[in-house]
């Protein structure tokens, strides 16, 4: 009796309140059990929306250090199926980050499988900003600067965070 109680009140209560998709119900798992550490910071831009949301990385250590890198996360309807489509809104001089903003991370890619959570793309994004990788690039040109002079790298990579040019490109300033 009880429970057709709350179902009656759920179905009054509920005319307004749009049906919670498999996607929803994960995502919502996956944001519970995150555990951002104090370089991370995720924001929502619409609130009732939880597919779609940014992911700020501030590295504290390593060549991006002191950056400010925000990434928008959008999570299609068959998550986890689907590994999020992930893409950094500044230009970065970075060989696993092109100039559009495309990512290249091996489980947002062929490595993906619906075990793996939102927690699994977000260290491995904040991985990219510690160690970059030359052997897997998206921007040839960096990974060819990484592989063959890492000090130029560097110098490549503060230049850049400061808003200047790098090979005849301008980016924008995310250093904080």
């Amino acid at each position: 009796m009880k429970q057709q109680e709350a179902e009656n009140a759920e179905g009054a209560a509920g005319k307004k309140k749009k049906k919670v998709t498999a996607a929803q119900l994960r995502v919502q798992r996956d944001l519970q059990e995150l555990t951002l550490g104090n370089t991370m910071k995720m924001s929502f831009p619409n609130p009732d929306d939880i597919l779609n949301f940014t992911l700020t990385i501030e590295p504290d250590e390593g060549m991006y250090k002191n950056g400010t890198f925000n990434f928008s996360f959008a999570v299609n309807q068959n998550f986890p199926h689907d590994p999020p489509k992930v893409k950094c809104l500044q230009k970065i001089y970075h060989p696993n980050i092109d100039l559009e903003g495309n990512v290249c991370l091996n489980i947002l890619r062929e490595d993906w499988k619906p075990v793996l959570n939102l927690n699994a793309v977000i260290v491995g994004m904040q991985f990219l900003f510690l160690e970059p990788n030359a052997s897997d690039p998206l921007n040839k040109d960096a990974a060819e600067d990484l592989r063959t002079t890492r000090e130029a790298f560097k110098k490549n990579v503060r230049s850049s965070m400061i808003g200047g040019t790098v090979r005849g490109i301008s980016y924008q300033r995310v250093l904080r």
